[in-house]
């Protein structure tokens, strides 16, 4: 095995989303009349330390408190115990969650780029519909996968990675890019040892991965665009709903195959493989059907 295995198990460092000096005075979210300010946003539901607990819990990511701020507050909106309905005053989300008033604007910056919420003149901050969200930002993908819409949003994302991977895999075999299909070799073989070992964090690790490098190699840009779409579904599928989503020898063999295609520069062999690791687990047929063998 490569050093490689080292360098994937380390943590990507993710965009904080944070403005950069001076910019925060430009972006000032108005304030509510007094009239709305009556009606704040009912942060006390059946769980009173649902914003410390979240706190905590985003903590364990890694996050600030301007990311987790971010992450409760997404949570809810994604939930509906944040609507449309009520402004979101920033004096009442600093006092409940006991942040600053600057981690509060930040945080609502952040969301408004997601299209979650919305600030405008005697207007205030209100979330936005559905249909306005960014739903292939990897946040809400992750807020919607353990949520109320989770069984949704986990189709919707099968549907997605059926669509994409095939034509990815049967693009990657024309590229011949032996470093890439090295480390696309690498990451089979790690998920090979964890497997053994029964290490199924270490083959989720090389399991998105491999995913991603194979959407690289497809030399597509576009594509390449939405690998991060592919990592998030591996991340929050949350159960066997394809051959990725639980470490068995079956998956192993289709990844495998793939790495022997694109070897052997056979897209047809790379696309078929695909749809087959797609399809391993019978759940997925109800979405859509295996591929024929010829």
């Amino acid at each position: 095995m490569s050093t490689l295995a080292q360098t994937m198990m380390t943590a990507r460092p993710a965009d904080s989303g944070l403005a950069g000096p001076g910019e925060l005075d430009r972006y000032s979210y108005p304030e509510p009349h007094a009239a709305e300010r009556v009606a704040p946003p009912s942060w006390d539901g059946p769980d009173t330390e649902l914003g410390r607990a979240g706190r905590r819990a985003a903590g364990s990511r890694g996050r600030g408190l301007h990311g987790q701020l971010v992450q409760q507050l997404g949570q809810m909106i994604v939930s509906g115990d944040l609507g449309a309905d009520r402004p979101l005053v920033p004096e009442e989300i600093g006092q409940r969650f006991e942040v600053s008033r600057t981690v509060v604007r930040e945080s609502l910056r952040v969301l408004e780029a997601k299209g979650l919420v919305s600030a405008r003149p005697n207007v205030g901050t209100r979330v936005r519909p559905v249909s306005d969200w960014n739903l292939l930002d990897p946040d809400i993908i992750e807020w919607r996968a353990f949520g109320p819409q989770r069984d949704d949003q986990r189709r919707e994302l099968c549907e997605l990675r059926w669509t994409i991977e095939p034509l990815a895999a049967r693009l990657a075999a024309g590229h011949g890019r032996e470093d890439v299909q090295q480390r696309l070799g690498d990451m089979v073989e790690i998920m090979g040892h964890a497997l053994a070992q029964g290490d199924g964090i270490t083959f989720s690790r090389a399991d998105a991965e491999f995913h991603t490098l194979l959407i690289q190699l497809a030399g597509n840009r576009m594509l390449e665009h939405l690998s991060g779409i592919v990592s998030s579904a591996l991340q929050v599928s949350g159960g066997p709903v394809t051959g990725c989503d639980r470490p068995n020898e079956v998956s192993l063999t289709h990844h495998a195959r793939i790495v022997d295609a694109l070897a052997a520069g056979d897209a047809v062999a790379a696309e078929s493989a695909m749809r087959q690791l797609l399809t391993v687990h019978p759940e997925v047929e109800r979405v859509v059907p295996a591929p024929r063998e010829h």
